[in-house]
């Protein structure tokens, strides 16, 4: 989207066009263009409202019905965090007593709703003044948050209206011109060791950052979350002084649907877990989990060991949560650990080979399979078509290292 396109949608006839749009379709959406301009519309405002239906549609994944009334850049929706997500990050300055907040990087305006849904006053902050405009438009119910089309860093109490700021949070950019990730930590913008600057000033600091940023990158007096919803680790967030809930440490956040849990690390150290062969149940750990390096946690949780010292698959002769935890672990969190991992029946253990692996499936009846695999180059794709499988039933396959060596989990899911 560029300014042209933001003035049209903006205008009395662009904004009643885009709230007559059918839902998206992209089977339609050219029938519908062509349509709208035989009625007269002007072409750009139809190729920007069609755009602006089809990154709605799009946005309702992380904002719900809220998507409807919002504008979105590509972007910015891809940055921006999901609503449920946004409120813990909301929840975490009321309950740190904030009551004005900094969003030095706004961005669309994602977490300036949250912050304001809650009722706190925001300074919204966004270096790009198309973005800046955007987040105006999505930020318009909330009469206490103010946006600044200004570089978040640099923001002035006298010019910028900062005063009685008591929170601070940033979402650095992680993304190329080209889409690309950026990893390093380095690269973000602006790049993260700036923004921690910030607590110097304000200890009330947090950073979402990505997922994949490595432990020794994080300082030592931040909590450090990874979050997964739904499956999906969606990203991590660096939370300092009163905002850091139980103190510094690594926790992990999974959501998934209307549930909730967390794992954080013990107060003496994340314990070392032993490897061994299969047992008779099989946990994925999450992916919130597996970044946060709690695994151990789970194997703990479930009196269960490694399959491979370097793999994150915990194998256990117990179903959790069967037995009570052993006196004396070092877990402090009293959490169902099958809200932390995926929990599977092990049914067949084998050596990795096609030919073995393709008679214990047929003769099972296996014809629908779905690949798992850790440790290992095999593509799951180009095995699914070599098994050239027949039958009504289904399988659940893992491929992975066991002890060193190639095996075959044959499993189903508790």
């Amino acid at each position: 989207m560029d300014e042209r396109a933001l003035s049209l949608l903006l205008s009395p006839d662009g904004w009643a066009l885009l709230g007559a749009l059918p839902p998206y379709d992209e089977r339609l959406a050219m029938v519908l263009s062509d349509r709208l301009r035989k009625e007269g519309v002007e072409p750009d405002l139809v190729a920007a409202a069609l755009t602006q239906s089809r990154l709605r549609a799009k946005g309702r994944e992380k904002f719900g019905d809220f998507a409807d009334g919002m504008l979105f850049t590509p972007a910015g929706l891809e940055q921006a965090t999901r609503l449920t997500v946004g409120a813990r990050h909301a929840h975490r300055y009321t309950a740190a007593g904030c009551t004005r907040v900094a969003d030095l990087t706004c961005g669309i305006g994602g977490d300036a709703m949250a912050l304001a849904a809650l009722g706190l006053s925001v300074v919204a902050a966004e270096v790009d003044e198309l973005t800046a405009a955007v987040a105006t438009v999505n930020l318009r119910h909330f009469p206490e948050t103010v946006v600044r089309h200004v570089d978040g860093l640099t923001l002035d109490v006298a010019r910028d209206g900062t005063e009685g700021i008591d929170g601070v949070f940033a979402d650095p950019a992680r993304r190329t011109a080209a889409g690309r990730r950026r990893h390093d930590p380095a690269a973000y913008t602006p790049p993260l060791d700036d923004v921690l600057e910030v607590r110097r000033r304000n200890p009330a600091l947090g950073v979402k950052v990505g997922p994949a940023i490595p432990h020794t990158a994080v300082p030592d007096d931040a909590e450090a979350q990874w979050v997964s919803v739904d499956g999906d680790v969606v990203e991590a967030g660096l939370w300092f002084g009163p905002l850091a809930t139980d103190g510094p440490g690594r926790t992990a956040l999974v959501l998934r649907g209307e549930t909730a849990a967390t794992l954080r690390t013990p107060d003496d150290g994340v314990p070392t877990a032993d490897a061994g062969p299969p047992g008779a149940y099989l946990y994925e750990p999450d992916g919130a989990v597996i970044r946060a390096g709690l695994v151990s946690l789970v194997a703990e949780r479930v009196h269960g060991r490694l399959l491979d010292p370097t793999i994150a698959y915990v194998t256990s002769d117990h179903l959790a949560p069967g037995a009570e935890r052993p006196t004396g672990t070092s877990s402090a969190d009293d959490v169902d650990v099958r809200a932390l991992s995926t929990a599977y029946r092990v049914l067949d253990v084998m050596p990795f080979g096609l030919k073995r692996l393709r008679t214990a499936l047929r003769e099972r009846g296996v014809g629908r399979v779905t690949i798992k695999k850790r440790g290992t180059a095999v593509v799951p794709e180009q095995l699914r078509k070599q098994l050239d499988l027949r039958g009504d039933a289904e399988a659940t396959v893992v491929l992975t290292r066991v002890g060193g060596t190639q095996q075959v989990l044959l499993v189903e899911p508790v």
